[in-house]
């Protein structure tokens, strides 16, 4: 995707012409039948002055039908065109804005987890929601009103002029009365239209914050501070849409009223010339519906303006998101690993610090090389870096020093999705989706057979509760995998990784969440899981990893011990420590 201009206006002008692009054969059909419905509508006025002066003043009942007549096909006409301009524009929004959603989707989804852990996830939300929302009726109904009214003023003060010149001075001299306040008033409500987009967002992020952790703000009684706070974030979002709200009534009236004043002064005029026989009555009565209709367009150009500019607001920060680049990127030839891949996994040198405290090395000079098949157990402190190792294994971030190589090739160099197919995770919180069991344990291979979901199911030991569920391993599961136990979770996640099958498997303190005997149910099926994989185990619990081949003892993101777990009790005194901690405890 090619990058978006600077400009945060040419990035909204450019993001609405690049998604309506492709639909521009619909466009030109839209924008003709805007033309001939503005054009009959115009022709109206011709219609009425034939009325009036061949028709009502000539008392001919022939000339009154064929009048009539005419008319009635210009009404037809009419609808015709409206039924065309209507359907055609609402498409185009609808389907701009569908597409929309699926770009900034499709692209958010390839961004780095840095960019959410710097953005939060409840304003993207409202971003994909309510300022598409706010798009979809701007392309699909305002836009269209614009047009089709900046061609009625147009073509109205033509035919102005063409009626009668002196009359159409007064209209023309109130014209940049009513543009003043427009462009003046116009740039405010943009500015608050995009405040109040951002104080609107604000306020679904507390409520997807907030009753996100439900359990956790009725422990706490916290629902009164909550509400308080609540409604601090909605009278600010109220605040600022009053101000905007002012800001376009005073837009409105103003228009109206010069408008009008216009008009009145113009019939004054108009009907002295009447009176003195300088114009037929026809020709007023033409006149008036012309100046009405221009007038009336003015009014609602003036008012779709302000929805105009709160869309131009909606649409740069849609193009911000479009805009924003993942600090992960492919290489532009990367290598392939060969086949099959062994498993080998070296750090040489690797330091890190997060972004956002980029004075804290959360990794510092690791060296660490894994072989094949092999297990190794991360111990250490809480905070040592165990699973900033992991993120960096995976490449969601990449070490600021040193490099990381998979079988002898620095996965900087290959492909984020090959290498990110080689590992298998469990993470300490098991993320699990709306949907049901079958489709969770198939997230990582939707392809797999029944046969495979069973024998990973279980392998984790899920099976007997999976088929105790109501129905069974179609159970649909809540938003989280709610219903379910942290021990229900956590055999899922493994299930998942286990039929992934990859030759690298990630337990980020894959057993923690489970009961005594869940988890001496896992660690009796660990060997044969781990057979033939290189397993790295994130653990606090120095019982459930003292049979690893290696464990290596990290502390402040550096490498202190590395070794047996009888090697490791005699030579590192932080390993020595923990183990008495928790054993004697046991």
């Amino acid at each position: 995707m090619p990058d978006l201009p600077a400009s945060p206006k040419r990035r909204a002008l450019v993001l609405a012409w690049r998604f309506m692009r492709p639909y521009r054969r619909q466009a030109l059909l839209a924008l003709l039948a805007l033309v001939v419905t503005a054009a009959i509508t115009l022709s109206m006025g011709q219609g009425i002055r034939l009325l009036v002066d061949q028709g009502f003043t000539t008392r001919s009942a022939h000339q009154l039908n064929q009048t009539l007549g005419l008319f009635v096909v210009l009404v037809l006409a009419l609808a015709a065109g409206t039924y065309s301009r209507f359907y055609l524009v609402s498409w185009i929004g609808e389907r701009c804005v569908a597409d929309i959603r699926r770009a900034v989707f499709d692209h958010l989804i390839g961004l780095h987890p840095g960019f959410f852990e710097d953005n939060r996830s409840a304003e993207i939300q409202s971003r994909l929601t309510a300022d598409t929302t706010l798009l979809q009726s701007v392309i699909g109904s305002s836009l269209s009103m614009f047009l089709r009214n900046a061609l009625m003023v147009i073509g109205g003060i033509v035919l102005l002029f063409m009626t009668n010149p002196k009359l159409t001075s007064i209209v023309v001299v109130a014209l940049p009365l009513v543009l003043a306040p427009i462009l003046v008033f116009g740039r405010r409500v943009r500015s608050l239209s995009r405040q109040s987009q951002d104080r609107v967002a604000d306020v679904g992020s507390y409520v997807a914050e907030t009753l996100g952790q439900i359990k956790t703000v009725q422990a706490y009684n916290h629902q009164p501070h909550d509400r308080e706070l609540f409604a601090g974030t909605v009278e600010a979002a109220f605040a600022v849409a009053r101000r905007r709200i002012a800001q376009r009534a005073w837009l409105i009236t103003l228009a109206i009223v010069l408008v009008l004043g216009a008009v009145g002064l113009m019939l004054w005029v108009g009907g002295m010339d009447v009176i003195e026989g300088r114009i037929s009555a026809g020709e007023l009565a033409a006149f008036v519906f012309y100046s009405l209709i221009v007038g009336s367009a003015i009014g609602t150009v003036s008012e779709v303006l302000g929805e105009l500019q709160r869309a131009a607001g909606a649409a740069e920060r849609i193009a911000e998101l479009l805009a924003a680049r993942s600090a992960i990127v492919a290489p532009a030839q990367p290598l392939a690993l060969a086949q099959p891949v062994r498993g080998l996994l070296a750090l040489r040198g690797v330091s890190f610090a997060y972004p956002s405290r980029p004075t804290v090395a959360a990794i510092n000079q690791l060296s660490l090389v894994i072989e094949p098949g092999q297990t190794l157990a991360l111990v250490g402190p809480s905070g040592a870096g165990k699973s900033t190792l992991f993120d960096l294994l995976l490449r969601f971030h990449d070490p600021q020093q040193g490099e990381i190589l998979l079988d002898g090739q620095p996965i900087r160099l290959l492909q984020p999705q090959q290498l990110r197919q080689q590992f298998a995770l469990v993470a300490q919180h098991p993320s699990l989706f709306r949907g049901s069991v079958e489709a969770n344990i198939r997230y990582g291979r939707p392809d797999a057979s029944w046969a495979e979901v069973e024998a990973a199911a279980r392998s984790a030991h899920a099976d007997e509760f999976i088929r105790q569920l109501p129905q069974g391993y179609q159970t649909l599961l809540g938003e989280g995998g709610v219903g379910l136990s942290g021990g229900q979770k956590q055999r899922l996640a493994i299930a998942r990784a286990l039929l992934v099958d990859a030759p690298i498997l990630l337990l980020d303190e894959a057993t923690s969440a489970l009961d005594a005997q869940s988890e001496y149910l896992i660690q009796q099926a660990l060997p044969s899981l781990m057979a033939g994989r290189t397993t790295l185990v994130i653990a606090h619990r120095l019982a459930t990893v003292q049979h690893a081949d290696r464990i290596a003892v990290i502390d402040k993101g550096e490498v202190v011990a590395i070794g047996t777990h009888r090697q490791l009790l005699e030579q590192s005194p932080l390993y020595a420590r923990l183990a008495h901690l928790q054993f004697s405890a046991g």
